[in-house]
């Protein structure tokens, strides 16, 4: 899909701006230029101005060819859960002009050129393993998925056993039949475990027992997002391992900093002490907090950069099993 048009989309609230912040840096460092479509709910971001206002979002320019649009959200959702919805509000409302849409995380960083996206993209809905996969095609929490829908008239089917992590997913335009199915299996879900509130991770209501089947809606969107892939098997899935997110070693392409311990609140040098090394994402992170946004002093960049590196001399000697 090289030459097409392509938009990226995120979803960010409280201090995730400041991931927001090095993910756009991050994606202009590596050539993106178009329109990134932020859904926010609660303030807009201190480093987004000047902010140009107009029917639908509010546009910060950060430099020439880009474009940050935050959408102001209603949802009482966790925003993990509203993931599909967005994409297609972006799709079919905001930006019916783009070929492609790649959501992101506020805290993936984006570690290759943009050329090679649009080149993903291609090969079918673009995804990365998760830290937990695989799972075979008859493991418990597949069988859970299948079990759970089938009430909902989907019918699912053995495809793949790799796991996708739920914090990148690329979908060309002739694929966006794949985020109807996604949605509404999402939509589905809400009734089995009493709403789109509960998420698997920090910061939503805990699902506790609601989780189904062998908890097989315990990560409720990355579940969702897995069980369509059984469901659309008309539509083909592109996968890269978990290096792919810096999970296990080799390239990182969108390293992911998972977990509630996000790079902007991480005390490092303290951690490292505790056998937790130098994370890859926090490396990256702060690679990318400077230009065209600028997020924090040169001072606290320097100071944070220099407490990567005895972090990373730390790790070498001392690190947990």
């Amino acid at each position: 899909m090289q030459g097409s048009s392509a938009s990226v989309c995120t979803l960010f609230e409280g201090d995730y701006h400041l991931g927001l912040g090095a993910l756009v840096n991050s994606l202009y460092a590596h050539g993106f230029r178009g329109n990134i479509w932020a859904g926010y709910r609660g303030a807009l971001p201190p480093w987004a101005k000047p902010l140009a206002e107009t029917a639908g979002y509010t546009e910060f320019q950060v430099a020439d060819g880009c474009a940050l649009r935050f959408v102001h959200l209603e949802t009482t959702a966790h925003l993990t859960n509203f993931k599909p919805d967005f994409m297609l509000s972006v799709l079919e409302k905001h930006d019916p002009a783009c070929e492609a849409l790649f959501y992101i995380d506020p805290d993936v960083v984006v570690c290759e050129r943009w050329n090679y996206f649009m080149e993903w993209v291609s090969c079918g809905v673009a995804v990365c393993e998760d830290p937990g996969s695989p799972y075979p095609l008859h493991h418990p929490r597949r069988i859970g998925w299948r079990r759970g829908f089938e009430p909902f008239g989907f019918t699912l089917k053995p495809r793949e056993s790799c796991y996708a992590n739920g914090g990148f997913v690329g979908v060309a335009r002739v694929n966006q039949d794949f985020l109807l199915t996604w949605k509404r299996l999402q939509d589905a879900m809400w009734t089995i475990i009493g709403g789109a509130e509960f998420a698997g991770i920090p910061g939503g209501q805990a699902i506790g027992d609601r989780g189904g089947f062998f908890d097989c809606f315990e990560k409720t969107d990355q579940d969702a997002l897995n069980a369509a892939i059984e469901a659309a098997p008309e539509i083909s899935v592109s996968f890269l391992g978990r290096h792919a997110m810096g999970f296990e070693s080799g390239k990182a392409f969108l390293p992911h900093s998972v977990g509630a311990l996000k790079p902007w609140r991480n005390r490092i040098i303290t951690n490292a002490l505790r056998g937790y090394g130098c994370p890859v994402p926090d490396r990256h992170f702060w690679e990318f907090v400077e230009m065209p946004i600028r997020l924090y002093p040169s001072r606290v960049v320097r100071w944070r950069r220099m407490q990567l590196r005895v972090a990373a001399a730390i790790g070498r000697f001392y690190r947990r099993q």
